[in-house]
């Protein structure tokens, strides 16, 4: 399929069709109460709501209701904050396995009470109390203020039919039309959910909008914020899930599943930050990521043939814009033959490897997890020889079509597959040194059906526990994930794997880094983007990134510096576009690929927009590598805490309900504010900032927090502000991460009045010597008062880093400096454009500063 033909189909697969054909009789479905003697119908249903409790029982942490009507629930203390609730209709629980919870989480034995009263059941923690009424099941729950935080209004439902079985399970709860709701990963509407109704099933959402549900990853996780504490509930149903945060009726939430049981865990804060911590303790964190992973990263479809690679290459390093990595889209292939490629465009690709890495260049390749059919293809003969593509009831290989034409699919839950995924890597990653990996297409995806996916009747193996695909296709991805860095870290034990994936389940951020999936070249693209990189990071994977300029169409050289801009703040920083290139196999010799790609290029590189634009565009990118030792730092607290590396404004402050409707800014890490511009033509913005004092990073202009401002906004400067009292470490500009050795380390002081306390963390930027103590953490603590300055620093790790010599510059002293005093001995200083500059020692312990 060349790409006009792909982007026509892909265009209208979401569009109507100019004759559609007239819309299908209803089905005759009736409630089997209604039916008599041998009445036919084209389905009958079965609706179960809980009655009467007739049994409760406790065994160990873990109590057991049982109504007369046989519907069961299993309510399990796992920690202080966090219950889970489990409902079933089936007379027996499921078998007590999550591909979302991580095994590193045990359940810690906790002390809590469970007692009887007249109508309900009452359960209760140091820190939750939970009632649980005798007729319905129907919990609620209170905080340790005995507020109500969560409150069954129908509690547990479920619904099936004699032809399909299970089609719904359901939880509705109560709501106020204050509370506001959050997260659920990957949405593209407004940050607050409140008001929207969406569904998880992960989809090819080519070219989605602001209103388009589902899109690519499915995470059942959201956030309550009720009077002010924040709740979570993690809804863990790998079926289709449905959710309504009060758009059917204003005083009720739900969250429903097409399959499976209820099993969700309810997650207290009283923080939302706290809720977000507590629900990776459950599914997970990533592992620190390899250094240059947070550099800049270029990719299209496609850069080929090597030249044209080489091309870019050279072209970056002579315009000393910076840049760490290189893409390599589907067109490397042999006839989109995944692990194989073309070599008629790459005749020598570990020659071109070794060559771009001595740039300073990493390789990335792109896999799908659609294996071409194809009795020639070592691939795909292997798989079918071992019996690990997915078959259909019958028995029967699933056959669907993606790039390669008809293709079959690995069955990524079972583990035997997953092993054998991981060693097809060994080519590209030992022996031609590809440094990471993009796993695409891997909802899963599949053309020509308006289905998008692969057949529901596909059966899984799960882990032993055989289902079809309507229970495995939300954790396809996440599986597929999984295989690869496994296999990854199995192939070279001492480097950090660097994985980015499209489709993920909840937990999937264990194994990759994600990106929003294929937007479009709008400025209401960037603000789309804005707003799900807040909602994926709250929502676990903080290693989230969009598609620099959009994926499709072309942005013009004002957007495109925008979009640069405020991808300084994703970690994941990466330009990739459709360019509007003919896909490899459709051309037949290299003179007319040539020509195509001089006709319809369509470039997208930092330099394609003019010399002005190009300025800006280096200065954004430049900006981000100075920046790297405050996200590295970042990334690290992560990894450590759970803490969402970026998150929206109500989670910095859940009490100032100002800050529930602020959709623009969002906080990076401790100590910066980003006010993002993402609008066209903007001159300057006015902004909320939130409580406490702000310091413009350029200029280290003071703004009290609590208020509106309003910041000029020209097309040099996103506005960004540091909280008082930071410490924020900066680099020298490099063209890609660990270029030379860093001489000295600068170190920006914001005043602050109180205490406030940063840190710095450093190591050598791959492998796992980390984790042995070869690495160099800076805890630093500031004091202040009207006259003075006392700022400490201790370092753990054994790390030396590459400087010896730290320039410090004070930023918004409100006093005249009388005297410096570095380890108690004075010190000379400059006054210079921020603020005091003075240079010292790396181990320096304390400096004062005194007016």
């Amino acid at each position: 399929m060349d790409f006009k033909s792909c982007l026509e189909y892909l265009t209208n697969q979401n569009m109507p069709k100019k004759n559609p054909t007239p819309e299908p009789k209803s089905p005759n479905i009736v409630n089997v109460k209604n039916t008599i003697g041998h009445d036919r119908f084209d389905d009958v249903f079965t609706e179960y709501q809980a009655n009467v409790v007739v049994k409760a029982g406790i065994i160990e942490d873990t109590i057991f209701f049982k109504t007369e009507n046989n519907i069961l629930l299993r309510v399990k203390v796992l920690t202080e904050r966090i219950i889970r609730f489990t409902y079933t209709f089936q007379h027996t629980f499921e078998a007590d396995f999550s591909y979302a919870i991580d095994d590193k989480f045990v359940v810690q034995g906790v002390a809590f009470s469970f007692s009887e009263a007249t109508d309900f059941y009452h359960l209760s923690t140091d820190c939750l109390r939970v009632n649980i009424s005798k007729n319905g099941l129907k919990v609620t729950i209170f905080d340790e203020n005995n507020a109500i935080i969560s409150q069954d209004t129908e509690g547990f439902t479920a619904r099936t039919t004699l032809m399909h079985g299970t089609t719904e399970v359901k939880i509705t709860k109560a709501t106020d039309k204050n509370e506001a709701f959050f997260g659920l990963g990957d949405k593209s509407c407004s940050l607050n959910l409140r008001g929207q109704k969406l569904q998880n099933w992960n989809t090819d959402a080519f070219a989605f909008e602001a209103d388009t549900d589902p899109l690519y990853r499915a995470i059942p996780f959201f956030f309550g914020l009720k009077k002010g504490v924040g709740y979570g509930i993690f809804f863990d149903n790998p079926f289709k899930t449905h959710f309504d945060f009060a758009k059917t009726k204003k005083n009720q939430i739900s969250f429903a599943a097409d399959g499976g049981q209820v099993d969700y865990h309810f997650i207290h804060g009283p923080s939302l930050t706290e809720v977000a911590q507590q629900y990776t303790d459950l599914t997970g964190r990533p592992e620190l990521p390899p250094l240059w992973s947070l550099g800049f990263h270029q990719c299209r479809w496609s850069y080929f043939p090597e030249s044209r690679v080489r091309e870019v290459a050279d072209k970056f390093r002579a315009m000393q814009i910076p840049c760490d990595a290189i893409y390599f889209d589907i067109d490397y292939m042999d006839g989109f033959r995944c692990f194989t490629w073309n070599k008629k465009y790459f005749p020598d690709p570990k020659a071109l490897i070794a060559d771009l890495k001595t740039q300073g260049f990493q390789s990335v390749v792109m896999i799908d997890p659609g294996i071409k059919k194809d009795d020639d293809y070592w691939v795909y003969t292997e798989g079918v020889a071992k019996d690990f593509y997915l078959k259909r009831a019958d028995g029967d290989l699933m056959l669907g079509q993606v790039w390669p034409g008809e293709c079959v699919y690995p069955d990524f839950t079972h583990p035997a597959v997953r092993h054998w995924w991981g060693q097809l890597y060994e080519g590209l990653y030992n022996d031609e040194n590809v440094a990471g990996f993009w796993n695409d297409m891997n909802e899963p995806a599949n053309f020509k059906v308006w289905h998008k996916t692969i057949s529901d009747d596909v059966r899984h193996d799960y882990e032993g526990l055989l289902s079809s695909h309507k229970k495995a296709h939300n954790i396809y991805g996440m599986q597929m994930s999984r295989a690869t860095t496994e296999g990854l870290k199995r192939l070279q034990p001492t480097k950090r794997p660097f994985l980015v994936t499209r489709a993920s389940y909840a937990g999937g951020q264990r194994f990759a880094a994600v990106w929003t999936g294929d937007n479009l070249a709008t400025w209401e693209h960037l603000q789309i983007a804005n707003r799900q990189i807040q909602r994926l990071s709250i929502s676990g994977f903080s290693h989230c990134g969009s598609d620099i300029g959009g994926f499709m169409q072309e942005p013009t050289g004002e957007l495109m510096v925008r979009w640069l801009q405020m991808g300084i703040f994703h970690p994941f920083y990466r330009i990739h576009s459709a360019g509007n290139n003919e896909a490899g196999d459709s051309l037949t010799d290299e003179t007319t690929m040539l020509e195509s790609l001089e006709k319809r290029r369509l470039d997208q590189e930092p330099w394609s927009f003019g010399d002005a634009f190009m300025a800006l565009g280096k200065a954004a990118i430049e900006l981000r590598y100075q920046l790297l030792p405050y996200i590295y730092t970042t990334m690290m607290q992560h990894v450590n805490t759970g803490i969402p590396v970026i998150q929206s404004l109500i989670f910095y402050d859940q009490d100032d309900k100002k800050l529930l409707g602020v959709e623009r800014e969002f906080t990076f890490g401790q100590h910066i504010l980003v006010s993002p511009v993402i609008e066209e033509g903007s001159k300057n913005q006015t902004l909320y900032l939130p409580k406490g004092d702000w310091f413009d990073f350029y200029d280290g202009k003071k703004y009290v927090g609590g208020k509106n401002i309003t910041v000029e906004t020209p097309l040099s400067k996103m506005p960004i502000f540091v909280k008082s009292g930071a410490v924020i470490p900066i680099y020298p500009v490099m063209q890609f991460t660990n270029e030379r050795p860093i001489e000295v380390l600068d170190l920006k002081v914001f005043y602050t009045k109180e205490t406030e306390y940063s840190e710095l963390y450093e190591d050598s930027g791959d492998g796992y010597g980390y984790r042995l103590g070869e690495f160099s953490l800076s805890f630093f603590e500031i004091k202040g008062t009207p006259k003075s300055l006392i700022l400490t620093k201790n370092t753990e790790g054994s790390f030396e880093t590459s400087y010896d010599t730290i320039r410090l510059i004070f930023v918004g002293l409100p006093f005249k400096i009388q005297a410096i005093q570095v380890d108690g001995k004075g010190f000379e200083f400059k006054n210079v454009g921020l603020g005091v500059e003075i240079i010292v020692d790396k181990r320096f312990e304390g400096i004062e500063i005194v007016g």
